[in-house]
């Protein structure tokens, strides 16, 4: 691959409770170097993020609901609604794995719906984040299956602070989950061009990774 269609998998995340302005600017600025698709931040960030990468082409995304996804629906569809008046574009949103993992799928389902609708309202993509590795084959299925429904752009094997991240057995089972109906982003553990080619390989349409620049520096390096 090119080092522009790396480049244009890859958002570029700094999501740690220690981030300081000074690190976020540094994500920044390595993603207007290399041209990623995106920065992905805290909700706390956005307005700086969006600042720092007016006119560069980086999109800035924002999560939502993050890490555990048991907060109140509204309070995600109000969450998402401040991150995109403050200039984010995207939202990850993690899905409510406690009431998923209880089966009570219409309330998982509407939870995501509200989300959407605030995205759609913004002309913004949401990512609902399902969590791979607290459920089984099954619950992944049911678990893209519900994604889908709700209207959601991407489903996101996971949240990157979970006791697992992407496995290429889990994009590869959510890829056939939803049928083209919707992307899948592959986040958690992807720290080297040799991680990002086997999970793009397995189907990932983008990118979750806090090591974007190292991984476009090693493309540069073999090129």
């Amino acid at each position: 691959m090119r080092e522009d269609e790396v480049a244009k998998l890859i958002d570029h995340t700094n999501l740690k409770p220690t981030a300081t302005t000074g690190d976020i600017t540094n994500l920044c600025n390595e993603a207007r170097r290399y041209g990623f698709a995106a920065v992905c931040v805290n909700p706390y960030y956005v307005e700086l993020a969006s600042k720092l990468l007016e006119g560069s082409g980086v999109k800035v995304c924002s999560v939502v609901g993050f890490p555990l996804g048991a907060t109140l629906k509204h309070v995600k569809a109000t969450e998402a609604t401040h991150v995109l008046e403050k200039g984010a574009s995207e939202v990850d949103m993690v899905m409510n794995i406690s009431a998923f993992k209880s089966r009570r799928y219409g309330e998982v389902k509407s939870d995501i719906e509200a989300v959407v609708e605030v995205c759609k309202s913004f002309n913004a993509l949401c990512k609902v984040i399902i969590e791979c590795c607290y459920l089984d084959d099954g619950e992944k299925r049911k678990a893209a299956e519900l994604v889908v429904d709700a209207g959601a752009d991407f489903v996101k094997t996971s949240t990157g602070l979970g006791p697992g991240g992407a496995t290429v057995e889990d994009v590869k089972l959510l890829k056939q989950a939803v049928e083209g109906r919707a992307y899948v982003k592959a986040a958690g553990g992807i720290r080297t061009l040799k991680d990002l080619l086997a999970m793009v390989e397995a189907g990932a349409d983008r990118i979750g990774t806090s090591s974007g620049a190292k991984i476009a520096e090693e493309l540069k390096a073999q090129k």
